[in-house]
């Protein structure tokens, strides 16, 4: 066996120096090195190997004396951090019950949207100029930003003439003159007793005489003259007042004319004496006893005086004079409704372009396009309601737990909240599965309004809330009795004790809001901060 290992040494030796090569057998290095070096000895040789060897595998040996660093710092962390470590988790006590105190409180479920702060109801504001005979130019009363439109407000001057507010819902689409009718026509009359002018009776949709009047009357409480009438209007009054005092004339002549072509009165009164005469005659022939022959010849002039009466009663022909006389009165009559047209077309009319109905006066003027100076073209600004609104959008879900009137919330710059009110929860348009949701905030003072006005909040509304505090208890707490009651479980002591008692109390439940529910105790007692068991 020992000659087997030294056998083995003198190959391991043989290996070796073929590795590194013989020193004997190595060329004659000493002859070309400097000459203080000498040839080394049999020990200085095997050094002079080892030094050659380490500097031809530099890399590695670094590699390997990392490696040996590396292996003594993972035995000193083992043995003097995990240690420890591991004696703690060995004392960490057992994991006990997870708990949970009982509130005491107001519960509330809540919607939270994001909403615009802005002016309500905003409404471009566009000008009928198609009447205008020349360019609609802007001639001044421009309105500046922030200014508000009352009624009787200018909201504009184009081409020298007012564009007047008036409260409304209907825009202006027609010009309103004598004997045209309609809702446009109910709006004026009830714009103009709105502002102390009476225009006649709201139920009469025709715009008569005394509306027409009433344009007039507007236009003096604003400081203008009323609209031109239409071309020609006072000329044509003019020539039917002519017109009516020639019929009045002509009828005055053809009844003239009538009356003398009628009976002769004096004729008449004559022939009637002659009548009484002749019977007097007779009547005297008579009483004195004259002769038959005297009394025929009386009776003979009664007859012929009596006839001569009748022929002066008898009525001339006057069919032709009386013809004149009814056409002279129809005359008359047309002149006389020619001139009451012309009067009516005379009399004041309101142009669209005049006047500017608007809703939920007063408003606010937010934005003006209009210049003065320019050619009024599209939208001459937007206005919008006096008071200030949030606008936002819900999902549909979300959106049909809202309700007009519901209770809302927002923060104000300073961080504090503000309320607000539900007032609309419309569903989306045009696709749109977004609902639109808009509030009206409490009152704010106008520092708060000139901070908030274009920003953008977040909006807390409640759906639903309690009356008054309630206890409640995490959602997770709530078991399933036997009997499909709802229960909690109450611990009593320390919930870190894996001994510690616990207590089962009968609940019912309320409002579910954020996680929590409202809970009632029906069999056991449960008490604001009781401990629950929500895990184990």
């Amino acid at each position: 066996m020992s000659g087997e290992r030294v056998n083995d040494a003198s190959a391991a030796d043989d290996s070796f120096d073929e590795l590194v090569g013989d020193p004997a057998e190595a060329p004659d290095a000493a002859d070309s090195t400097d000459a203080a070096v000498s040839t080394p000895a049999a020990g200085g040789g095997r050094l002079a190997v080892w030094r050659s060897v380490v500097s031809r595998n530099r890399v590695l040996w670094i590699s390997a004396a990392v490696a040996v660093v590396a292996l003594v710092g993972g035995l000193l962390v083992g043995r003097f951090v995990m240690a420890p470590a591991s004696a703690a988790a060995d004392d960490a006590p057992a994991p006990g019950l997870v708990t949970v105190p009982v509130e005491f409180g107001p519960l509330s479920n809540d919607v939270t949207i994001r909403g615009e702060v802005g002016f309500a109801d905003p409404v471009e504001v566009k000008i009928d100029t198609s009447a205008i005979s020349g360019p609609a130019v802007v001639t001044g009363q421009v309105p500046a930003l922030g200014a508000e439109l009352t009624q009787l407000s200018i909201a504009l001057e184009v081409a020298g003439r007012p564009v007047i507010t008036l409260p409304g819902e209907l825009p202006a689409y027609r010009t309103l003159r004598f004997g045209v009718s309609g809702p446009d026509v109910v709006q004026f009359k009830e714009a103009m007793r709105s502002v102390g002018i009476d225009a006649g009776d709201p139920a009469d949709n025709v715009f008569d005489e005394q509306a027409a009047n009433a344009v007039t009357a507007l236009y003096a409480a604003v400081g203008y003259t009323g609209p031109e009438s239409e071309e020609d209007g006072d000329s044509a009054v003019r020539a039917a007042q002519e017109s009516v005092r020639s019929a009045e004339q002509a009828l005055s002549t053809a009844r003239a004319q009538l009356a003398s072509a009628g009976r002769d009165g004096d004729a008449i009164a004559r022939a009637d004496l002659e009548v009484a005469n002749a019977r007097a005659v007779l009547q005297g022939a008579r009483d004195n006893g004259a002769s038959w022959d005297e009394i025929v010849a009386a009776q003979n002039q009664v007859a012929t005086a009596e006839l001569a009466r009748e022929q002066a009663n008898a009525a001339p022909d006057t069919s032709s004079e009386r013809a004149a006389v009814d056409a002279a009165a129809s005359q008359l009559s047309q002149a006389q409704d020619d001139l009451a047209r012309a009067r009516q077309q005379a009399l004041p009319a309101l142009p669209a372009g005049e006047v500017l109905y608007l809703t939920e006066l007063p408003r606010r003027v937010d934005a003006v396009t209009a210049e003065r100076g320019s050619i009024l073209s599209g939208a001459a600004m937007t206005v919008s309601g006096a008071t200030v609104a949030l606008n936002g959008s819900a999902a549909e879900a979300d959106a049909k737990l809202l309700t007009v009137g519901s209770a809302a919330t927002f923060a104000l710059p300073d961080g504090t909240e503000h309320a607000a009110t539900v007032t609309a929860v419309e569903p989306g348009t045009g696709g749109e599965s977004r609902w639109k949701v808009s509030l009206e905030p409490a009152e704010l003072t106008p520092e708060q309004i000139s901070q908030l006005q274009g920003t953008n909040v977040r909006v807390t509304i409640a759906v639903g809330a309690t009356a008054g505090d309630v206890l409640s208890v995490p959602a997770a707490a709530l078991t399933a009795g036997p009997g499909g009651e709802t229960r909690v479980e109450v611990v009593e002591g320390d919930p870190r004790d894996p001994d510690a008692r616990t207590r089962l109390v009968v609940v019912e439940t309320g409002l579910s809001a954020g996680g929590a529910v409202e809970v009632r105790a029906t069999e056991g007692e449960l008490a604001e901060d009781d401990l629950v068991v929500v895990g184990r």
